[in-house]
């Protein structure tokens, strides 16, 4: 019973930061093998950038939680912004060591908003074929960012498109932006 006591259960300890970074070529290789998956298992390139969505969204769905409790104590956002903020600095932090380059909401549209990263990792290491210039393999982030806000409650799409390098185009649902005005009517 004593050797019981001094061994702690992996549930038992804390989620502590550990080591931070990923060495990028053992990145690299993990990556282009996800890829080279779901490429098997498409036939066409919509259906590849879905098929590295739902694989990101795994990822968002876990990751979150995580995130949450190391930065915040588990405190989470309930404003559309400071989320959004949120994901932009501390997510990219977590995850790719570096904030994302931008934020933006559409001029067009008030329930769009763009996340933009100049040069993500996610692409370094991949050779888009001549014949497949739309192919952005960073399908796999929209993934992790649409669960991640989902799962905070603001219900969304994100897509990723090549544009001032990738833009994350997150659309919103209806009902999120009606219930931000009520928030600020409110205040």
């Amino acid at each position: 019973a004593s050797s019981m006591s001094r061994s702690a259960g992996i549930l038992d300890k804390t989620l502590s930061r550990g080591k931070q970074e990923v060495n990028q070529s053992t990145f690299a290789v993990l990556y282009s093998e996800i890829i080279r998956y779901a490429q098997k298992r498409v036939n066409t390139d919509t259906e590849l950038h879905d098929r590295l969505a739902t694989y990101g969204k795994f990822v968002g769905e876990r990751m979150l939680d995580v995130i949450y409790l190391r930065e915040k104590g588990y405190k989470r956002e309930t404003k559309l912004l400071p989320t959004l903020i949120f994901i932009k600095s501390v997510v990219w932090k977590n995850l790719f060591n570096k904030e994302a380059d931008k934020l933006e909401r559409s001029n067009d549209d008030q329930k769009t908003y763009l996340l933009i990263e100049n040069s993500p990792i996610v692409n370094s290491f991949i050779s888009i074929p001549k014949d497949k210039p739309h192919l952005n393999c960073a399908a796999f982030v929209a993934g992790i960012v649409e669960a991640m806000l989902t799962s905070s409650n603001f219900p969304c799409r994100v897509s990723a498109h090549w544009h001032n390098g990738t833009t994350y185009m997150i659309q919103f649902d209806d009902s999120v932006i009606a219930r931000e005005n009520a928030l600020l009517n409110n205040q």
